[in-house]
């Protein structure tokens, strides 16, 4: 901070407490006077104007120590405790003033309603009352009279940018009062909701004009929404795909070079290609970038008509509380490039699409939904989103009779891998062979369980179970399928796991019911054996979701129904004290010994508000301890990872969770215990006290020895 350029007014300012008030301010020098008005010039907080500095109560502590002093000797005047809002100093004559703006934080432009103004020269005091004035001064810019670690610092600076973008604030001098503001706004075609910018929809002013064209982007990749089909399998030899307001035409060229025939549409840069009816159709990021309601829908409707299989319907998703750099209009904004932007809510955006076209829409990921024409399919592929991935169980023992047929076995142990369960009549056909040798393919499959272990074919049956019962029971939020809407493998599937459809749709209910009651969530995160245990949650690795216990996958599957999982995240978070999921983004979170958050994903159960924040990595994020305790033991880094987790606890370096949440604490963690990272490993510094590291070296040989 920049202090004031003199000695003599340091020297006044001690021996002004001393004296009488009233003899001090008589005799204050033009010279001591000129200093303060240095300082004002000199301050880096605060709003200097012609004549006057202005500041927040707020920011006062953190002016220079000087001006500080010279309000206190201003505020001794008063006969009356007060809590004003901004604090002005004049520059042109020994004065202090005391303004008082009731509404500062929560009106943009507040009025003016009283001041207090004390002359240091005579010691006279002056109040003003605006409150019954028609055209009281007003405030703007307010962020400049606020430090930045004000908790609408941001909110302000962002309004003035807009309305400086608009040129809002041009010639200060005809806005200061309230009318001349307002005539400001109305001239300029502009209302205020709050802290943000808006364009009246009345009758009376004419729409602005959108840029549309200007809302496409050119990729350098596939669009995630038409990657995301194209990981879910959706593609298939001969499928063909149409991109309905195609942009630059990024996908439909893309898409051509993974082998598919393609093409699109769109009204400003492909508007003479015919739009054509194909198995994929994709409708990205463009009902939100359409500011007519009646426009949006029929984009929406006629890309449905041209639907023979699955249309994919994306749009920005709002995940945080408010936009930036954008105009209210409609039921949308207006951004910087002049481009109108329709932000939906995750659930929102499901419910307007099911409307609509009157189906069922699939959430893939945040503002991507699959719709299918097909409602076998849509089951399908809702069902294959909640199977856990299973292995053939290992051949334990030496059986001649296996070892014979080992190659003739080979497909009944693959089946029975995937399924949890021996094929039925309508099944066998692949297996002719082997019913024919063994006489059915029971018996075959008993020679299979002598050469291997049986409890592991019972657990990949009851993973089977569980993955019917959590799909099921997440049916339930929508509508459930009938038996006959399933395909035929599934439809067996329920018929061989359970006794039949009814009591596997009640056993899922059963499930579901248990979701309501937090302790029981609670009681099965602090005893699953699989993630990383802390008081009010559980912390486990994507990798490791599909072997935690049931009620926990169906838990996280409330969550992921919603939104999908995020493709970035890594790590999930479930929450024992309320009805929330995270999904954490880690990107080194293999390379990093201790990878820093990046973003956050967070799911309430209650209203299913998604909310979303951005960690700053080069500022404190929080940092991943103990990495081992997220994955299984089969993930390829899981001893690296546990052999720095047992040093680290040896070192005493993970004894204060508070103090290494974030970057920064761990770091001096580090420091304090003579400790630095090189990959993997814990080393002594180089540079610690030899006698700090001989006390370290005493300690960690006393953790080993308990």
């Amino acid at each position: 901070m920049s202090k004031c350029p003199y000695a003599s007014f340091s020297d006044w300012v001690g021996f002004m407490d001393g004296v009488e008030l009233a003899v001090c301010a008589s005799n204050l020098a033009d010279k001591q006077f000129a200093e303060i008005v240095a300082c004002c010039d000199l301050s880096l907080i605060g709003k200097r104007l012609i004549g006057a500095f202005y500041v927040h109560i707020s920011a006062l502590p953190a002016l220079d120590p000087v001006l500080q002093a010279y309000e206190r000797s201003a505020y001794q005047y008063l006969q009356q405790s007060i809590t004003p809002t901004l604090i002005k100093f004049s520059t042109s004559q020994p004065k202090v003033s005391y303004l008082f703006y009731p509404d500062f934080d929560t009106d943009p432009h507040p009025a003016l309603q009283h001041s207090i103004q004390v002359d240091l020269s005579t010691g006279q005091v002056g109040n003003r009352d605006y409150l019954n004035t028609d055209n009281p001064f007003v405030l703007h810019r307010k962020e400049t009279f606020v430090t930045s670690d004000y908790p609408h610092y941001t909110e302000f600076a962002e309004l003035t940018r807009q309305q400086d973008a608009l040129g809002l604030l041009a010639n200060s001098r005809d806005i200061g009062t309230r009318l001349g503001w307002q005539q400001r706004l109305r001239s300029h075609r502009i209302e205020l909701h709050g802290h943000r910018l808006a364009c009246p929809l009345n009758a009376s002013h004419t729409p602005p004009k959108i840029d549309r064209h200007k809302a496409a982007l050119v990729r350098t990749a596939l669009s995630k929404p038409v990657r995301s089909a194209l990981e879910a399998g959706l593609f298939t030899p001969n499928t063909t795909f149409f991109d309905y307001g195609c942009g630059h035409g990024g996908d439909v060229q893309r898409i051509a070079e993974q082998g598919f025939s393609g093409s699109g549409w769109d009204p400003y840069y492909q508007p003479g290609t015919p739009c054509t009816t194909a198995d994929i159709v994709n409708l990205g990021y463009v009902i939100n970038v359409i500011e007519n309601p009646s426009e949006r829908r029929d984009a929406l409707v006629t890309a449905w008509k041209l639907t023979q299989k699955v249309l994919i319907v994306s749009a920005q998703v709002l995940i945080e509380d408010r936009i930036r750099g954008t105009v209210i209009y409609g039921d949308g904004v207006i951004t910087r490039r002049n481009t109108f932007q329709k932000n939906y809510e995750q659930e929102e955006l499901k419910v307007y699409i099911d409307q609509v076209l009157g189906v069922d829409a699939i959430p893939v990921a945040l503002g991507i939904y699959f719709v299918f024409r097909d409602e076998v399919q849509a089951q399908s592929f809702r069902a294959s989103r909640f199977r856990s991935r299973t292995t053939t169980p290992r051949v334990k023992a030496s059986v001649r009779r296996f070892e014979e047929y080992k190659e003739l076995l080979a497909p009944l142990m693959a089946f029975v891998s995937d399924r949890g369960r021996l094929p039925l009549a309508e099944e066998i056909q692949d297996f002719m062979p082997l019913q024919a040798e063994f006489g059915s393919l029971r018996k075959a499959f008993q020679v299979v369980l002598q050469a291997t272990h049986a409890q592991e074919w019972d657990a990949i049956a009851d993973k089977r179970r569980q993955d019917l019962l959590v799909y099921l029971a997440l049916s339930h939020f929508s509508r459930r399928p009938k038996l006959r809407e399933f395909t035929s493998v599934v439809q067996n599937d329920i018929k061989s796991l359970f006794c039949g459809y009814q009591q596997a749709c009640a056993a899922a209910d059963l499930m579901l019911l248990s979701l309501g009651n937090l302790e029981i969530i609670g009681t099965r995160c602090q005893t699953s054996s699989i993630g990383k245990k802390l008081s009010n949650s559980l912390w486990v690795h994507m990798s490791a979701i599909e072997a935690l216990d049931p009620l926990l996958r169906l838990y996280e599957g409330c969550a992921s129904r919603t939104i999908g999982r995020p493709e970035e995240a890594n790590v999930i978070k479930f929450h024992c004290r309320q009805p929330k999921i995270s999904y954490l983004v880690y990107p080194d979170f293999d390379t990093d010994p201790h990878p820093a958050l990046y973003t956050s994903v967070q799911v309430d159960l209650r209203d299913l508000h998604v909310s979303y924040r951005d960690y700053d990595l080069g500022d404190n994020p929080p940092v991943l301890h103990q990495k081992d305790l997220l994955v299984m033991s089969d993930y390829p880094l899981y001893e690296k990872f546990a052999k720095l987790s047992r040093q680290e606890e040896d070192w005493g370096l993970l004894e204060n969770w508070e103090k290494i949440r974030d970057r920064r604490g761990w770091l001096k963690c580090l420091e304090n215990h003579c400790a630095e990272l090189k990959g993997y490993r814990v080393v002594w510094r180089k540079d610690a006290d030899p006698y700090r590291v001989k006390l370290m070296k005493s300690a960690i040989r006393a953790r080993q020895e308990k």
